[in-house]
């Protein structure tokens, strides 16, 4: 799937699921209140990781992203109601691993599997945080980490993880994910492309033009308010 040009998209009408993303994030980022209904819910992102071999770490970010993005913009009619009420809040995703017969057993689960460079990623239509399937909540969310490597010349479009800010693999999964969303919100992006993700302080230091920025809300790994990552 090719990625469009920043240009490419402006004519089209909105995703309809992102339009509380794009309302949200066409003006500098707002404090986002709990659920209304008190319910917190996340995408379940599950991240492919056999042990040989192991995938590369950048194109399995690579593919998070784009999977996160793809359950939003290419839904199935089902999905349309549990994922407005997902965007509505926060938009909370959780990284899990899996392999072998669990990576099997989570395709069966609605969700859209992307593959990057070898590396493989799915990402599910979301679901309140207690009520997860026994496929998915039987995997482990944290352990396994991947070496860092050296991707290359990026392309476009990019995310660009802050290189002053460690994250664990599932962590920068969870991070790239809303950073492909919103980027595609704001830009009213109706497919959902190759992301090519880096951690360069050089590219850190660019002006990001009319990029969008992650926020986290600081309920794991780093204070509130840290800028996790950019997109443009």
């Amino acid at each position: 799937m090719s990625a469009p040009s920043p240009e490419e998209g402006a004519g089209e009408p909105r995703p309809s699921i992102l339009e509380a993303l794009a309302a949200r994030y066409g003006r500098a980022p707002v404090e986002i209140p709990p659920e209304a209904d008190g319910v917190v819910r996340a995408m379940p992102v599950i991240l492919r990781i056999e042990r040989d071999p192991l995938p590369g770490r950048t194109a399995l970010l690579e593919a998070a992203a784009q999977a996160a993005l793809a359950v939003c913009v290419e839904p199935e009619p089902e999905w349309e109601e549990p994922l407005r009420r997902w965007v509505d809040g926060r938009i909370r995703k959780i990284a899990r691993r899996a392999r072998g017969a669990h990576w099997a057993a989570v395709q069966e689960l609605p969700g859209v599997t992307v593959e990057v460079d070898g590396a493989q990623a799915r990402a599910l239509l979301p679901g309140p945080v207690d009520d997860v399937p026994k496929t998915v909540s039987r995997l482990q969310i944290g352990g396994t980490e991947l070496p860092p490597d050296d991707p290359g010349p990026a392309g476009s479009p990019i995310i660009v993880l802050n290189p002053a800010v460690d994250m664990t693999l599932g962590k920068a999964a969870a991070q790239v994910g809303h950073a492909s969303m919103i980027l595609a919100a704001v830009r009213g992006w109706t497919t959902a492309p190759r992301f090519h993700v880096r951690r360069d302080p050089a590219l850190w230091a660019e002006p990001a033009g009319t990029g969008v920025e992650v926020r986290d809300a600081g309920f794991t790994e780093v204070d509130p308010g840290t800028v996790t990552c950019r997109a443009w």
